[in-house]
């Protein structure tokens, strides 16, 4: 299978969104569109400070931030070619921290794909993608595909992370981790990345893309009335 490929073009940046201009910079590509919407939706989850912005930002803008700035609601997007024909892949950031627990599923609604992210130098925020996050999401969109996603992978060897976590007498996450995690959880798979090198930064969103597709051959029924649900 192909996957998206990008090519050079122009961004505009606001506070508060990203877009690519159709056939510029940020267009990515696909062979086929079995089953993806016009607009298709992504959004990020996970604990505050794991590098969901900056994962966005490196991916959309080819630049790494250099302050940490915590999120509330950020949107960004890109163009995605189907054959001929432009698609919006519609990237939602989303606040981790606890007082916008009651905020953040406003961003929930008629979401296609969720990425569910954890740093592997966190062995805390790794857990939290079992007692959080997938029952948050799996809460509000029962049957909307989610992928687990380490980031920050250019700090698992980090000898000062590694000696800093041993005080604690951790270690930081390894890839087999990961991919158990996922099995046990249900998850469509484990990718991990770094958002400063872009070590495998457009895998995640290839993948991401890949599970909103839904091939029908590879796939399982969709749950009738699969949606998000607000309480």
């Amino acid at each position: 299978m192909t996957l998206p490929r990008r090519a050079a073009s122009s961004l505009e940046y606001s506070s508060n969104s990203l877009r690519t201009d159709s056939g510029l910079d940020g267009v990515m590509e696909y062979p086929y569109a079995t089953g993806l919407k016009k607009d298709t939706k992504c959004v990020v989850v996970g604990d505050g400070a794991v590098g969901k912005t900056c994962l966005l930002i490196s991916y959309t803008t080819n630049k790494f931030p250099s302050e940490y700035v915590p999120t509330v609601f950020d949107n960004y997007a890109v163009t995605v070619m189907i054959g001929d024909e432009p698609y919006t892949l519609g990237l939602f950031d989303t606040a981790g921290q606890e007082d916008y627990d009651r905020l953040r599923p406003l961003s929930y609604p008629q979401t296609d794909v969720f990425l569910v992210c954890f740093s592997v130098t966190s062995p805390a925020s790794f857990e939290n993608v079992r007692e959080k996050w997938f029952p948050e999401v799996h809460h509000h969109c029962p049957g909307v595909p989610c992928l687990i996603v380490g980031t920050q992978t250019d700090l698992r060897d980090d000898p000062q992370v590694r000696e800093k976590l041993a005080k604690q007498k951790m270690s930081p996450v390894r890839k087999e981790d990961g991919e158990r995690m996922a099995k046990e959880l249900g998850a469509v798979k484990y990718v991990e990345c770094s958002a400063l090198t872009q070590f495998k930064l457009k895998d995640v969103f290839d993948e991401a893309i890949v599970a909103a597709l839904e091939p029908p051959a590879v796939k399982k029924p969709k749950r009738k009335g699969r949606g998000c649900i607000l309480l």
